[in-house]
């Protein structure tokens, strides 16, 4: 462990002092994979070979949101603001010492917020509870990094830590598809041009991680850091909202500068309840969700209770998740709303629903 840390530190060293171009990228794609490597190993060994336990979050509602941030940065006053939660609140670090669950209600839909421990500096290596709190998050749908207004510097120790974690923030996953094969050496074909990794620096990274022969293909523009991202596989994408709170304690001008530097979505006052409204209309937005009406047969569709299902669903999913035997029993449905021409358009189970639509589902 402590071998690997020296090594891993001077790794993240010699790569910040490096100053990125054309000259030094393949350079820089070699010790980026050396350090992802580095950190493989480290965590193999600290974990003993054992699957690392974390905190047991039964998943409920339309959608789980997860309070992330340093120890007293406002987490449980503002589960108690969007949720009815009952989440032990004071003035001193570590207070939450377990995750707690609340539930948020927004335009009809039910979601999950979970208010877990404080990370720290260190969290991802496992420092305090750091690797059980990240663990949460890999089962969560949205993450929402709560930032002091008086220490914004805590904003980039967060990000690394849940870099580190194996988790991407607000990134999509790079369309790369690897096929290893038993001869041939590297080939590599893009559909696009690359303009951040060229192709030596492309089978130097596949070397360091012992891929000799593979075909690649590459669909969208990514970086040395993406490309390993993809060969290790192990990496979770998920959607995250930046809130600064505590605006209560700064002035104005303060707040605007911290909103300005760290690119935050929103600032808040959990305790004055500052701003709150508007942090669950971005969260209903950020969760990407839409509302969808059923309608029976000869009936008057019911307006009142939605299903609340994600905005690239299908017919077929609103079918899962009425009944396991819909979609076999799927005759035709009949739609009203935006996503058809007219009203009562048939459809089958492909469509793409939108927000508001009605749908009458027809069974076998």
């Amino acid at each position: 462990m402590v071998e690997y840390s020296a090594e891993i530190q001077e790794l993240e060293a010699q790569i910040a002092k490096t100053k990125y171009n054309k000259s030094t990228q393949h350079a820089i794609g070699l010790m980026k994979a050396k350090l992802a490597k580095l950190k493989e190993k480290r965590e193999t060994r600290g974990s003993g070979g054992k699957k690392m336990e974390g905190y047991d979050v039964r998943k409920t509602g339309d959608g789980t949101v997860i309070l992330v941030g340093f120890p007293s940065v406002g987490k449980s006053t503002l589960l108690n603001d969007l949720t009815n939660a009952e989440s032990k609140i004071a003035a001193y670090a570590f207070t939450t010492l377990t995750v707690i669950p609340g539930v948020m209600h927004y335009n009809d839909a039910k979601i999950q917020i979970l208010d877990v421990p404080g990370i720290v500096k260190g969290a991802a290596a496992g420092t305090g509870r750091g690797k059980e709190v990240l663990s949460v998050m890999r089962s969560a749908e949205l993450a929402l990094l709560i930032i002091d207004v008086n220490a914004p510097e805590h904003y980039d120790v967060l990000k690394k830590e849940i870099y580190d974690s194996h988790l991407r923030l607000n990134m999509t996953k790079p369309d790369v598809k690897i096929v290893k094969c038993s001869h041939g050496g590297i080939q590599v074909a893009s559909t696009i041009k690359l303009t951040k990794i060229d192709e030596e620096t492309i089978k130097s990274v596949c070397k360091e991680f012992k891929i000799l022969n593979a075909d690649i293909i590459i669909r969208t523009d990514i970086d040395v850091d993406e490309f390993i991202d993809v060969i290790e596989s192990n990496k979770k994408y998920i959607p995250a909202i930046v809130v600064v709170n505590k605006i209560d304690l700064a002035s104005e001008k303060q707040v605007e500068k911290v909103v300005r530097e760290l690119k935050a979505d929103l600032a808040i006052s959990a305790k004055d309840k500052i701003y709150i409204e508007q942090l669950k209309e971005l969260i209903f937005e950020k969760l990407d969700l839409i509302r969808i009406y059923l309608k029976e047969p000869s009936k008057e569709a019911d307006l009142k209770i939605p299903i609340i299902i994600s905005r690239r669903s299908k017919v077929e999913d609103v079918c899962n998740k009425l009944h396991k035997d819909f979609v076999a029993k799927f005759k035709f449905c009949r739609v009203w709303g935006k996503s058809s021409k007219f009203p009562g358009q048939r459809f089958m189970l492909d469509h793409k629903l939108v927000d508001r639509d009605v749908i009458e589902i027809h069974l076998r």
